[in-house]
């Protein structure tokens, strides 16, 4: 006892609160209070103190906190040799920690530790020490309880379609008015089209990524992050494959919300696993969609097209379509070969496993490949497409388009309309009040009534409906020549092949089977 009384410490206090803490609340659990409680100690028993670490917004169930990891350093200094909490759940509510902290780590460091309001106090002989252990337990049990309350809380929240995420998807943000809503961010919404968009033409992620970061268009992470390690994308940011894979299969962005993708492994631990796609949390129709339906489906159908070519010096119009008729797995092209300048296709299973002889080599040139199949699908569109039928879809198409254009256009001759009107209504004003002359007036008169005559004039076209100005003679010879130039096949492009072709099977003795995607015209 005399060791204790005649012994110099130098205290360390320690405040912690976490957000379940904030949540429940007790008055008394506030960093204020907790302060106020442990300084009224130190001067009741005329200790001297070192710092105050604090820990606000933390969870009990780990020791990855800022102050405390400081005090750790500090006890590691020989800065302290007292720590002091208001209790035990204070240090920790994970029992194995908080007991090795107290029965082993202070001990062998010469710290005295004390919890004020569990009366405990490692250098002193008391009942209260032995109890410490079943203390731990009961604050850890306590952690694993409120753990799975806020669990169910959030599920409860998800099956109801409200966000309950720390960070929104990429082109959304939290509804001002209500944190459990989404918005759209208009700015970033314009980058998740173009990615669609994009797809849909048959660039690959890796392609999307190298455009998107080439024009210093700002990440998802650049929206967060403000530092940047690359020096070639300090302000904004380098595109990823991954990223823009994200972004093409999330369904968030058809106004579906999907949530318990991942979760923690348990209260304690922090790492993060991802859940099976059966025990995802989806709710239909939650918020507005930045991508139409059908656009987002179509864009799935094209991703296994577009995904595992080789982002090499070259492109082929067949990448990521070809595949062993044999063992089913990828077919690819290998880069141009020096000694005769051609290029060769090799099955994927087969090199992996050349040792095993698992497959065969699927070897052929490809630009007599290539020239085959494009042969056999231009047959395939004459012998198998309607004309009649397509010829159908396009002029719908076009009516289609007309009439979106054309209600868009109605809509800002109407703006331009009022503008023009409240103008002369304010230069009229304006001349009255003796603000402009009479000669100034009428120049600006002028030019107003002429751009409101030229509007007027449109506006009324297109409310009588006769903005077509092509004939049906015309609107005919146009759509048979489209029509006949994609049925021949010249010169096709990416998009064309990747939106006709499924996949293209290659077997051993070069039989070839192309799934086409045009049956709907047949």
């Amino acid at each position: 006892m005399l060791e204790i009384i005649s012994r110099i410490y130098n205290v360390g206090i320690y405040i912690r609160l976490s957000r379940e803490d904030d949540d429940k609340v007790y008055e008394s659990e506030s960093i204020t209070n907790q302060k106020s409680l442990l300084l009224q100690y130190v001067k009741e028993n005329n200790l001297r103190v070192y710092d105050i670490y604090i820990d606000d917004g933390y969870s009990g169930t780990n020791f990855d906190r800022p102050a405390f990891k400081r005090l750790i350093n500090d006890i590691e200094s020989k800065k302290i040799n007292m720590v002091i909490t208001k209790d035990m759940s204070r240090l920790g509510r994970d029992y194995i920690g908080t007991g090795e902290l107290v029965e082993k780590y202070f001990p062998s460091k010469g710290v005295r530790y004390i919890a004020v309001t569990d009366n405990i106090d490692t250098f002193l002989d008391n009942s209260n020490n032995d109890i410490a252990p079943f203390k731990a337990i009961m604050n850890d049990m306590y952690a694993k309880d409120i753990s799975k309350k806020i669990k169910s809380s959030l599920r409860a929240k998800q099956k109801e379609g409200k966000f309950v995420g720390g960070r929104t998807p990429f082109g959304y943000n939290q509804d001002p008015n209500d944190k459990n809503h989404l918005v759209i961010y208009e700015e970033q919404a314009l980058v998740v089209k173009r990615i669609f968009d994009m797809c849909l033409e048959g660039l690959t992620f890796f392609k999307i990524a190298k455009q998107l970061t080439n024009e210093g268009i700002k990440t998802p992470a650049g929206y967060y992050s403000f530092e940047w390690k690359s020096n070639k994308t300090i302000k904004y940011g380098q595109w990823h494959s991954k990223t823009i894979r994200d972004i093409l299969t999330n369904q968030m962005y058809i106004g579906d919300m999907v949530q318990n993708r991942r979760s923690k492994v348990n209260y304690k631990v922090k790492k993060v696993i991802r859940n099976n796609p059966k025990d995802y949390i989806i709710v239909e129709n939650t918020h507005e969609p930045i991508i139409d339906k059908e656009t987002f489906y179509e864009a799935q159908k094209k991703i296994p097209k577009n995904v595992g070519r080789n982002e090499k010096k070259e492109n082929h119009l067949l990448d990521g379509l070809l595949y062993c008729g044999d063992c089913g797995h990828r077919i690819s092209i290998q880069a141009r070969r020096k000694k005769d300048n051609r290029c060769y296709t090799i099955c994927n299973y087969y090199r992996t496993y050349i040792k095993q002889k698992l497959c065969t080599t699927h070897s052929n040139n490809y630009e007599k490949l290539e020239k085959v199949i494009i042969n056999s699908l231009t047959n395939m569109c004459l012998n198998y497409i309607n004309k009649d039928k397509v010829k159908n879809a396009v002029l719908n198409h076009l009516t289609e388009d007309n009439k979106i254009n054309n209600k868009k256009e109605l809509e800002m001759l109407t703006n331009d309309i009022k503008q023009i009107n409240d103008n002369l209504d304010i230069i009229y004003i304006d001349k009255l009040n003796k603000k402009i002359t009479e000669e100034q007036f009428e120049r600006v008169k002028a030019k107003l009534e002429n751009d409101l005559n030229i509007k007027q004039k449109r506006y009324n076209e297109l409310n009588n409906d006769i903005t077509n100005t092509l004939n049906e003679e015309f609107k005919n010879k146009m759509i048979n020549e489209y029509i006949n130039k994609f049925l021949s096949m010249k010169e096709p492009n990416r998009e064309l092949i990747i939106n006709l072709i499924d996949k293209i099977e290659i077997f051993e003795d070069k039989t070839i089977n192309i799934k086409v995607s045009f049956n709907n015209f047949s």
